[in-house]
């Protein structure tokens, strides 16, 4: 899947995308698929990693390649003391030109060491822009959830507000009729005040939010964003060994530091491996400035007389396998870590919203319409009335806290997990 993702990205990144392509585009924002597509098709940090992915997997065939093989030309006897004649640097005008091919050639099994040092370079490269893609979803679900968040509180306010402007019509024809005191109107009229303040601040909040979404796309902080039509879909949240299982199993994370340790292993072998001399073979052709041309072969071995250095090299090399062991091991405890406390908090958030949901709301709109009923019977006085609207908008408001803060911590765990979005 990754791989395939990444075929798409370095698709992407080698057709380019125009600004006319990018504005001719619906307007995302809608929904989180909206916003997930259009980062993995223009992210330039994914395109990047991407290119740098194809990179490392062109260099496996140049890692497996033989060295060039190399040209000697030998002019002997440039005085042409035995064969006669003046000094000259003109291959055949001297005694004996000399032609040879040299070809080096490494000990058996080092190329193929090489490939797959250069393999599991390419697939750490592979490993990281998972981890990036990943980061970068999360970041994106999460903006999204706080853009929904601040977009709904607006939402209730305003239907708040709708609702104790209803209320003072109410009052203020009552008043003309002198069945309530002007302190009715004055304190109605005072809550709608608090109300438009209130709703302000949360402009502001829905400002800042639509700015950390077109941030974690990338876009420009002012571009347009559709307005967010519901909390998106998250996988269930089961049990915390589960959820730990697959961590170890799947997180990006993790498996990045893994294919560190892989290409340790590889570049230890390759170490290893440099206790073996490598050759070289060459063909000479001697072509005599008198007589007849001879042809020689040559076998060149060299001597891996420098072993306190291959020593330390390979030491070396075993300590770096070692703490690319240490480092999964360390992240992985982390992400146990951070799993439980996303878990616990989700869980929290999870049974804060049900039972606001189940009782304290229903209670809550009862009161409402109790008091409502009740103040235009006279039987309640208008503080009541004003307490019971007070009540459901901290309860309307409370509810979409913790049903966004449940859905953040969702994201915090697919993160952790590496789960599909």
């Amino acid at each position: 899947m990754l791989r395939r993702a990444t075929s798409a990205w370095l698709t992407g990144l080698l057709l380019g995308f125009s600004g006319g392509l990018w504005a001719a585009e619906p307007t995302p924002g809608a929904d989180l698929a909206s916003l997930l597509a259009y980062a993995r098709e223009h992210n330039p940090e994914l395109q990047a990693r991407a290119a740098d992915v194809g990179a490392e997997r062109a260099r496996i065939d140049a890692a497996t390649a033989l060295p060039d093989p190399r040209v000697q030309v030998e002019l002997m006897d440039v005085t042409n003391e035995v064969a006669g004649g003046g000094a000259s640097l003109l291959p055949g005008d001297v005694g004996v030109t000399r032609y040879r091919l040299i070809q080096p050639l490494p000990y058996f099994g080092k190329l193929a060491l090489r490939g797959e040092l250069a393999a599991r370079r390419a697939e750490r490269g592979e490993a990281r822009l998972d981890v990036a893609r990943v980061d970068i979803e999360a970041a994106i679900a999460a903006a999204y959830v706080r853009y929904y968040r601040a977009v709904s509180q607006g939402r209730i306010q305003r239907e708040t507000l709708a609702l104790l402007e209803a209320l003072e019509r109410l009052v203020l024809t009552r008043y003309g009729v002198g069945l309530v005191p002007q302190q009715d109107a004055v304190r109605v009229q005072a809550e709608i005040t608090a109300v438009k303040i209130d709703l302000l601040e949360t402009e502001r909040l829905v400002e800042d939010a639509r700015v950390s979404v077109n941030a974690a796309l990338p876009r420009s902080p002012d571009a347009p964003l559709a307005v967010p039509e519901a909390l998106p879909a998250m996988a269930p949240v089961g049990a915390f060994d589960a959820l730990a299982a697959r961590a170890r199993e799947r997180a990006p994370l993790l498996a990045s530091l893994r294919s560190d340790i892989a290409m340790a292993e590889a570049e230890q072998a390759i170490v290893t491996r440099e206790r073996y001399p490598d050759f070289a073979l060459g063909l000479t052709n001697n072509r005599p400035k008198q007589g007849d041309a001879t042809w020689d072969v040559m076998l060149e071995v060299t001597i891996p007389l420098q072993q306190s250095r291959r020593r330390s090299d390979e030491a070396s090399a075993g300590q770096r396998v070692l703490a690319a062991r240490a480092r999964v091991e360390a992240e992985a405890a982390r992400i146990d870590g951070q799993l439980g406390r996303a878990v616990a908090a989700f869980r929290s958030a999870r049974d804060k919203a049900e039972m606001l949901s189940r009782t304290l709301l229903p209670q809550s709109q009862a009161n409402l319409e109790a008091a409502e009923a009740g103040y235009e019977s006279g039987r309640i006085n208008f503080n009541t009335l004003i307490e019971a609207e007070r009540q459901i908008l901290r309860t309307r408001l409370a509810l979409l806290a913790a049903r966004t803060d449940a859905r953040l911590q969702q994201v915090e765990i697919q993160r952790l997990t590496g789960a599909e979005w």
